[in-house]
């Protein structure tokens, strides 16, 4: 990898905070046969989805996610059940509930994720702005927290 790619990788953890993370509500059309919700590629979204993929059958007390991206953003979805999503910018943790299929939690790039607290049944719906690259993924806490270590934290 050459250093400009290195030094724009660097930059989006450095740069990214969990204030730009938040719930998208999803278009919702209620009937009396029951509700969808739509999904487009529409200025509703900080990206283009260009990949899309979920889990499913995972045990209660497992553990998902545990990486960040240098470049893909996300939108995950609870389209079934529950599960709880914790983020990190290295210097702020919150953690979301996702329990409504019409409710997007946005993740930019250079963000820490972890979900876990899967209920029974539940599904999780992952759409990504990347085609999967195993080198988009930091999976090391300690490399992800030396990438964010420049960043000034907010208060």
């Amino acid at each position: 990898m050459n250093s400009s790619n290195l030094s724009r990788m660097k930059n989006k953890h450095s740069i990214s905070l969990l204030s730009d993370c938040g719930i998208i509500e999803l278009p919702r059309h209620h009937h009396a046969n029951g509700s969808l919700s739509v999904v487009e590629n529409t200025d509703m979204f900080p990206f283009e989805i260009k990949r899309v993929f979920y889990l499913y059958d995972v045990p209660g007390d497992s553990e998902r996610g545990g990486h960040s991206h240098h470049e893909g953003e996300e939108l995950i979805i609870a389209v079934s059940g529950s599960f709880d999503v914790t983020l990190t910018d290295g210097h702020n943790s919150e953690k979301f509930s996702l329990n409504r299929p019409y409710r997007a939690l946005y993740i930019p790039a250079g963000v820490w994720r972890s979900i876990d607290n899967f209920s029974s049944g539940s599904v999780c719906l992952v759409l990504t702005s990347e085609k999967y690259s195993e080198a988009d993924y930091v999976r090391d806490f300690d490399e992800f927290k030396s990438l964010t270590a420049i960043k000034e934290p907010r208060n």
